[in-house]
C-alpha cells in the first residue's frame, strides 16, 4: 500500500531540515568564533576526556616548571653568597700570612686585628642571608636567623634539605646549609671558630699561631669550592630538567591543539556550503507551499 503523502507532511519535513541546517550552521559559527571544535562535552565524548586529560598534564608540567625556576633562583644565590664567603676568607688568609710575619710592631698587629674582626661580621651576614623573605643556610629553618652576631662558632644550624619536587617522582635539594658551608659547631676548621681564635692570637701577638691558622683557613676555604662545586652539579641537572618539561610543554600543547583546535579552513568552507544549502532550502519550501485560500482571492 503506497503512503499519501500530504501537504501538512511536507511541510513537517521542510522545517525538521531547515532546523537541522540552522543547528550545524549554528555548531560552525561556534567553533568560527571560538576556534574549538569542541565547546561542550556533546560535541565530542571522547575528544574531551583526551582534553581534560591533556589540560591537567599541561597544568602539573607548568607546575614542575615553576618549581623548577624557583630552585633555579634559589641554588643562584646560594652559589653568590658561597662566593662571597670564599673571598671573604681568602681576605682573612692573606690577613693571617701578614700577621704571621714577626716584624710586624705592636700597632700593625692591633690593624690586622680590627681588619679580622670585620671579616668575622661580613661572615656573620653572609651565613644570615635572605632570599625572598627566607634565610638560606639554616635548612628547613627559614624562618628563623641561624647565626647570632656573636658567638656564631657554638652554634649549629639546622641540617634539613629544602627538597622542590621538579617532575614526576622528581625531587631534589635546592640549598646548602650553614654547617657545610661554614663548619658545624664541633668541626676545628668551623670558619667562625678560625677567625675568632686569629683575632686573639693578633691581639696576643701570637705570630706562630696565626702562621698555624693558615692550613686550616685553607682547608676551609676547600670545602667552600666543594660546596660550590656541589651547587654546580645540581643546577646543570636542574637546567636539563628544565629543557624536558619545556619539550614535554610543547609536545602537549600540540596534542590540546590537535583535539580541540578547530581546522578554519574547514569550518569556514563548510559554513559557506550550509548557507548556500540553507538558501537553497528556503527557495525549495517557498515553492512546495501551497497558495493559501487568501492568495487566490486577490
Amino acid at each position: 500500500m503506497s503512503l499519501r503523502v500530504t501537504q501538512g507532511m511536507m511541510n513537517a519535513q521542510f522545517l525538521r531540515n531547515i532546523s537541522n541546517n540552522i543547528e550545524k550552521m549554528n555548531n560552525l559559527q561556534n567553533q568560527l568564533s571560538t576556534g574549538r571544535k569542541i565547546n561542550k562535552p556533546s560535541d565530542d565524548p571522547v575528544g574531551i576526556t583526551f582534553s581534560m586529560r591533556y589540560r591537567s598534564e599541561l597544568s602539573a608540567n607548568d607546575q614542575f616548571q615553576r618549581n623548577v625556576d624557583s630552585a633555579l633562583s634559589n641554588l643562584d644565590y646560594v652559589d653568590t653568597m658561597l662566593g662571597q664567603a670564599g673571598s671573604v676568607l681568602q681576605r682573612v688568609r692573606e690577613l693571617a700570612v701578614k700577621g704571621a710575619s714577626a716584624t710586624n710592631p705592636d700597632t700593625a698587629m692591633e690593624s690586622i686585628r680590627i681588619e679580622v674582626d670585620e671579616m668575622y661580621k661580613q661572615l656573620v651576614d653572609i651565613g644570615n642571608s635572605k632570599f625572598n623573605g627566607k634565610y638560606v643556610f639554616n635548612g628547613q629553618l627559614t624562618n628563623e636567623k641561624p647565626y647570632p652576631d656573636t658567638g656564631a662558632s657554638g652554634v649549629d644550624t639546622d641540617s634539613g634539605d629544602l627538597i622542590y619536587e621538579l617532575g614526576p617522582g622528581l625531587k631534589m635539594p635546592t640549598n646548602i646549609t650553614g654547617q657545610e658551608a661554614f663548619g658545624a659547631s664541633t668541626d676545628a676548621d668551623n670558619v667562625f671558630r678560625l677567625i675568632e681564635q686569629l683575632s686573639a692570637d693578633l691581639a696576643n701577638n701570637d705570630h706562630d699561631a696565626v702562621s698555624g691558622a693558615i692550613d686550616q683557613i685553607d682547608a676551609r676555604m676547600n670545602k667552600l669550592l666543594e660546596a660550590r662545586s656541589e651547587v654546580g652539579a645540581r643546577v646543570n641537572r636542574i637546567e636539563l630538567v628544565q629543557g624536558r618539561l619545556n619539550d614535554i610543554g610543547i609536545n602537549l600543547e600540540n596534542l590540546q591543539s590537535k583535539t580541540e583546535d578547530a581546522d578554519m579552513t574547514e569550518v569556514i568552507t563548510k559554513l559557506k556550503m550550509g548557507e548556500n544549502v540553507y538558501q537553497a532550502a528556503l527557495s525549495t519550501g517557498a515553492k512546495l507551499i501551497q497558495p493559501s485560500l487568501v492568495d487566490f482571492l486577490r
